[in-house]
């Protein structure tokens, strides 16, 4: 399972890519916001920064809503750098978009995943990522995982290229059910990624390890 980080915060990618897992990132207007306010970067400097720092897709979101207005934000987003993937919603000028922007060779991640049926629509328009987002189908009394287990199921019957992104990570639990029904990616939340180091039993082992040793080395 290749693991990306669901942020545009330069120190927190930073720091994950430190830790020699990160396959990739995905970013969104509001994340991407947040790191323009933080550092006053231009929003473009601060995708050119994280490309730089990331060599896998790092997914930009385009925000037109129309054909043209998409397709012209996929061009000028794509010069930033060669692993820019654009982020595209899953609607109906969404997919015609993606059909148009895969045909230039430029990445696709269909965004806002809730159904089989999107996920069918964006594999067949050529995507290369779509983005189920568990978390909020969680939210609303559905088994968001469920979900992520069909598209997977539908994919493999037809062989579809397009790898499956599991988004809307809320706490560690999510990634193990994502790894165990075979998802390809996880996007996770830099605040998860730090939970799925921290076992109590683990501390409570380095504790012990400790004592013990103490009660050696101070004769």
């Amino acid at each position: 399972m290749k693991f990306f980080i669901d942020t545009a915060n330069l120190d927190e990618i930073k720091e994950a890519s430190e830790l020699g897992f990160l396959d990739g990132v995905t970013t969104n207007p509001t994340l991407l916001s947040r790191e323009v306010e933080r550092t006053g970067m231009d929003p473009n400097d601060v995708l050119k920064k994280i490309c730089e720092m990331v060599e896998g897709p790092i997914s930009a979101e385009v925000v037109s809503l129309e054909v043209d207005g998409m397709v012209k934000e996929a061009e000028k987003l794509s010069t930033i750098a060669k692993n820019i993937c654009i982020k595209v919603p899953m609607t109906k000028n969404g997919v015609k978009a993606t059909r148009t922007i895969t045909e230039k060779e430029t990445m696709v991640n269909m965004t806002l995943i809730f159904s089989v049926n999107q996920a069918l629509l964006a594999a067949k328009a050529g995507a290369t990522f779509v983005s189920p987002f568990i978390g909020r189908l969680d939210d609303i009394a559905h088994i968001g995982i469920d979900l992520v287990s069909d598209i997977m199921d539908v994919f493999e019957n037809y062989a579809f290229p397009t790898e499956v992104i599991v988004a809307s990570i809320r706490h560690p639990l999510h990634v193990v059910e994502a790894a165990l029904i075979g998802a390809h990616i996880a996007t996770i939340p830099f605040k998860v990624i730090e939970k799925m180091f921290k076992h109590p039993l683990t501390d409570i082992g380095i504790e012990r390890f400790l004592a013990d040793w103490k009660k050696i080395a101070n004769k």
